[in-house]
């Protein structure tokens, strides 16, 4: 045991964890080049700040947990903020908001009923504006939060930040505190621009927006198209009445909210003055999924208290103010352990590795498993067993592992690589030298097979109702079916002994997949799994190819002259169609009744209001889902395509629209609403 009963290992683990800090502090706030994610500095940051609460003869002066952050880097001026630029402290639930509620109201008991205002925590980078006499003179960054860097050149070329204040007589000296931002389109983007460059990838929009907020070279800054929310306001003796409709007194975060627009800043309309903190749940509540949808990322909602003499009368820690939490949402990214690589084969033959994680909650949902996508993945991520790594879900995607925690792996961990022959039939690997992805080519592949139905069976497909992957995964495995088209031959007596099936189902079942032989040429096409075609593509190819017999006689050069079908396409179906066990397959699917030809496309291209013209869609409409704007565009004999080039005639622009609104504009192509798109097609 160390003095005052304190052990070494408790000691060592202190000094472990405040190396391990202020190393990621360096790499965050000197170097730009971030080497933990925010999740796991939090979990670093929240032990050391339990044993040092359990130890306080542990507590050093240089302790992360007694600071704001590390040093500006030098590059740039360093100036001392006027008034030091405070983070926040962070609740990671209700409970925890609930518990610093408790708190503040310790410090005034007798504040009685409060009003809060919420407001969704941008997810950029802070900054310090100055305004002398309403001009713009100095824009500095958070830095260690009493001095940041000087980037005043780059601060300017933000359009949301005004080079003067909206007002006639304005007073001596301002500070406007707020968040600058990287849309996300414009982030997508500028990483699309880099990779085109060979240059890596920004992780995400606020590494982007930092890193472009420290360029050198303005120009640079004024290209990315910075954005900016101001949420805080200092200012010297000032007359606020006048300011049109701003308040006659500044004695309110939400009055202050209301002057910064007056005083020509951009200030989140997200925002909500809350009676109650049961408000400021709803509120979190309402924005859990709502905030998905925005055009720039916010992980969290600040809320403060409303009331400037209370704010002043409860103060500051030596790191947060006690009137305002950041309220978390759960993390999109988040570490875990890896303890075990498996390997699944899909219906096209591709192999794919997955991590085997120990769960762990991510965007409110436990993950147990993430992709790693494929051999080259593999090999750049350089992943051990017993790993420690950092799981992504944004949004619906599919979780992913994006980065290994090498610093955090044990001794003697074993490597983990692509297999050299198929886990599910034993069959030699092929990967291409020029491609990415490692294959089973035997089609007699059980798992092949398996994939090729449940595709089969989609509804977007060939639609057989009942027909799931546990049903599927024992026609396989019973040797019923080898391919789709002994799905045809099943009968009623072959499927009752299946497990849990009985007679009922089996009718049921049968008589789904008799049905599913009257679904259209174009919906078989989609069903056969060709690489590259998906449903649109199989609609476009079905117009113009009226049977499979026509496809399959049909040149690469011949399918390629398709509106929107280029040459990777043209060259899969092409090939498709000269493999002897797919053309057997297409000759038993005639034999069993499948529509495999169509007559009606003729007729119906130049029968709707839509005949002739070309629509893309993006972004998130506010009733219609993709699929259901797209069959109204198809109802009314339009052609639906993936991408804006200057053969479309509109855009269908949702929320969120990205780059391909920008696209369209360049090239003077009509912008559609979902309400324009509905008027249109029933003109």
């Amino acid at each position: 045991m160390g003095d005052n009963g304190t052990d070494e290992t408790t000691a060592a683990r202190v000094q472990t964890l405040r190396s391990q800090l202020q190393a990621a502090s360096y790499a965050y706030y000197v170097l730009d080049a971030p080497d933990l994610p925010d999740e796991v500095y939090d979990r670093l940051y929240r032990e050391l700040q339990d044993l040092e609460a359990a130890h306080p003869e542990l507590v050093t002066p240089d302790s992360p947990t007694q600071r704001v952050g590390e040093r500006p880097a030098s590059q740039f001026t360093s100036v001392r903020h006027n008034i030091p630029l405070y983070s926040l402290e962070n609740a990671f639930d209700l409970a925890e908001f609930r518990a610093w509620e408790d708190r503040w109201r310790r410090q005034a008991p007798d504040a009685g009923e409060v009003e809060y205002v919420a407001e969704l925590k941008i997810d950029g980078n802070a900054l310090a504006l100055t305004y002398e006499n309403g001009l713009l003179v100095r824009g500095v960054t958070r830095g260690d939060g009493t001095a940041g860097e000087d980037i005043t050149p780059n601060v300017r070329t933000i359009r949301s930040v005004p080079l003067r204040l909206a007002i006639e007589n304005p007073p001596p000296v301002v500070e406007v505190r707020g968040e600058a931002f990287l849309p996300l389109d414009v982030f997508e983007q500028i990483n699309a621009d880099r990779a085109e460059r060979s240059e890596a990838l920004f992780a995400n929009p606020r590494n982007a927006a930092a890193g472009t907020l420290r360029q050198l070279d303005s120009r640079i800054v004024a290209a990315r198209k910075l954005d900016f929310f101001a949420y805080t306001v200092y200012l010297d003796q000032f007359d606020s009445a006048q300011i049109q409709s701003a308040p006659n007194q500044i004695t309110t975060q939400w009055a202050a909210l209301e002057l910064l627009q007056a005083l020509g800043f951009r200030v989140n309309p997200n925002r909500q003055l809350c009676q109650s903190a049961d408000d400021v749940q709803a509120y979190y509540d309402d924005w859990a999924t709502r905030r998905l949808q925005l055009s720039y990322l916010t992980d969290g909602v600040v809320v403060k208290l409303n009331d400037f003499a209370l704010q002043q009368r409860l103060g500051f820690t030596q790191k947060f103010p006690r009137w305002a939490v950041a309220l978390k949402y759960p993390a999109e990214e988040a570490p875990t352990i890896l303890e075990a690589v498996s390997f699944q084969v899909g219906r096209t033959g591709a192999v794919t590795p997955v991590a085997e994680l120990r769960p762990v909650q991510l965007a409110g949902t436990t993950v147990a498993r993430a992709t790693l996508h494929n051999a080259d993945r593999l090999t750049e991520l350089d992943i051990h067993q017993g790993d420690t790594v950092v799981v992504r879900k944004a949004g619906e995607i599919i979780p992913e592992v994006v980065r290994v925690l090498a610093e955090l792996r044990a001794a003697g961990a074993i490597a983990s690589a692509m297999p050299t022959h198929c886990p599910q039939c034993s069959s030699a690997l092929v990967k291409p030298d020029d491609g990415a992805v490692t294959r089973c080519i035997n089609i007699s592949c059980p798992a092949i097979v398996q994939g090729a139905i449940i595709h089969w069976a989609r509804r977007d497909a060939l639609d057989i109702e009942g027909l799931g992957e546990k049903w599927v995964k024992q026609l396989v495995e019973q040797g019923l079916v080898h391919s789709v088209a002994d799905l045809y031959g099943l009968t009623e007596a072959a499927l009752e002994p299946l497990d849990r099936m009985g007679k009922r189902l089996a009718e049921k079942l049968v008589g789904a997949i008799a049905a599913s032989k009257t679904r259209p040429w174009a919906s078989v096409l989609y069903a056969l799994g060709i690489r590259h075609v998906g449903a649109v593509n199989a609609k476009t190819l079905a117009q113009h190819f009226s049977s499979a017999a026509a496809l399959a006689a049909a040149s690469p050069e011949k399918i390629e002259t398709v509106h929107s079908i280029g040459p990777e396409i043209a060259q899969a179906v092409y090939q498709w169609f000269q493999v002897p066990a797919n053309q057997t397959l297409i000759d038993r699917l005639q034999q069993a009744g499948l529509q495999l030809a169509a007559t009606e496309f003729a007729e119906a291209a130049a029968a709707g209001p839509l005949a002739g013209k070309t629509f893309v869609l993006t972004g998130t409409l506010p009733t219609l889902t993709r699929q259901q704007a797209t069959d109204i565009i198809e109802a009314a004999s339009g052609k639906v395509t993936s991408s804006v080039s200057k053969a479309t005639d509109y855009l269908v622009a949702g929320e969120k629209a990205g780059s391909k609104l920008a696209k369209a504009e360049g090239l003077g192509v009509t912008i559609l609403s979902e309400a324009d798109l509905l008027a249109l097609g029933e003109a």
